[in-house]
């Protein structure tokens, strides 16, 4: 049996949250707009997921030809915005974290996506997943189970994808995926345990604004112009470094050559643009594996805790790598060009002058670039 004012209540809870970030633009992350567009795309889905879970309720059970296939269609939707939301949320995670999809997650979705847009489109024909029996009532049927375990193996992967790279990454402990997947889960496995309730929408919609306070809060230790940490992260990583007992971490600093040069001859505008992609190009090289902070003008940080290898010269050399892969495809009118210099430190619980020491490796680096080069910082 339906409990329409349960429903109707928690679908306007779904609706009253998601207009609200919309209207405070809480999907708007700066410095990272392919995040806040999925982000965006996510929340209007959602309410039109919620107002139709409502409408969808109360004419359940209604006669009329034309409300029978109203919904047959609006059933199948919302099966669709399971599938296409959930991936959706499993990309916007994997890009936060590590700034590009792999070949074989994208691989895996295409296939669980292909497998359930090909049964709800066979259910049109033959009830497989749902039936709209004579009297225009709702019913799950065999295949819906599919759908429950596609749900379960994205929600899982996004657990997993995101503890396995916390590990790596601490800095991710202001983008807490748990706290918003928790009430997608929940949701789920009440609504399928119990008939006649729904609390899927609404779960979506606590989730998204937990996502939105997430990003929000994780706004505050981002630089506004590159999308990388900001000196509130190196500082933060400085106070807590001597507790990572049994670690070797390893801290580099990279500034960029002939920086001012791209600022007096092709505008301060240019410059920004260079400084954008330089951390682009920093965050690609370290992904999940490290934390990239900007900490003054054009000179970045990159801190990798865990780190296995003797010394940081392949680190380097992957770093100035691609650098010139980035060069050679950019069509700028310049080249960019990056001294490095860093170290491995080890965290015996006293915490030397890691930053002077940096510096001192970097410009020691920087020289060596000048002594073949005119000297424009």
């Amino acid at each position: 049996m339906i409990n329409l004012t349960s429903i109707f209540g928690t679908d306007f809870v779904g609706v009253f949250l998601l207009l609200m970030i919309l209207l405070a633009k809480g999907w708007s992350l700066p410095a990272r707009m392919r995040e806040s567009k999925i982000l965006l795309v996510l929340i209007v889905a959602t309410i039109f997921y919620c107002a139709g879970d409502a409408y969808l309720s109360f004419i359940d059970g209604m006669p009329g030809s034309s409300l029978r296939v109203i919904n047959h269609i609006g059933n199948t939707y919302l099966f669709l915005y399971n599938l296409i939301v959930g991936i959706g949320i499993i990309f916007l995670v994997v890009i936060h974290i590590d700034k590009s999809v792999p070949k074989l997650q994208v691989a895996f979705f295409a296939v669980l996506g292909t497998v359930e847009v090909a049964l709800l489109s066979v259910n049109f024909i033959y009830p497989v997943v749902f039936h709209i029996d004579a009297q225009n009532c709702y019913h799950r049927d065999s295949f819906y189970v599919i759908f429950l375990i596609g749900g379960a193996l994205m929600i899982l992967y996004g657990y997993t994808y995101y503890f396995v790279s916390k590990i790596k990454n601490p800095a991710l402990r202001y983008f807490p995926v748990w706290q918003f997947l928790t009430p997608i889960v929940l949701a789920m496995l009440i609504q399928a345990a119990i008939y006649g309730v729904s609390l899927q929408p609404v779960g979506y919609a606590i989730a998204f604004t937990g996502l939105v306070i997430c990003l929000q809060n994780e706004c505050i230790y981002i630089d506004k112009l590159t999308g990388v940490y900001n000196r509130y992260e190196l500082d933060n990583f400085l106070k807590v470094f001597p507790r990572f007992r049994r670690e070797k971490v390893a801290v580099i600093m990279i500034d960029l050559n002939g920086f001012k040069s791209i600022n007096d001859t092709y505008s301060h505008a240019e410059g920004d643009a260079a400084l954008v992609a330089f951390a682009n190009i920093l965050t690609q090289v370290t992904r999940s594996e490290g934390t990239v902070i900007r900490f003054a003008g054009d000179e970045f940080i990159v801190v990798i805790r865990r780190f296995r290898d003797p010394d940081i010269e392949a680190y380097k050399k992957k770093i100035l790598d691609a650098v010139e892969e980035y060069n050679s495809t950019s069509g700028k009118p310049y080249k960019l060009s990056a001294a490095v210099g860093g170290d491995i430190f080890a965290c015996t619980g006293e915490q030397d002058d890691i930053v002077a020491k940096i510096d001192h490796l970097m410009y020691k680096d920087k020289e060596e670039y000048y002594k073949d080069h005119p000297k424009r910082a």
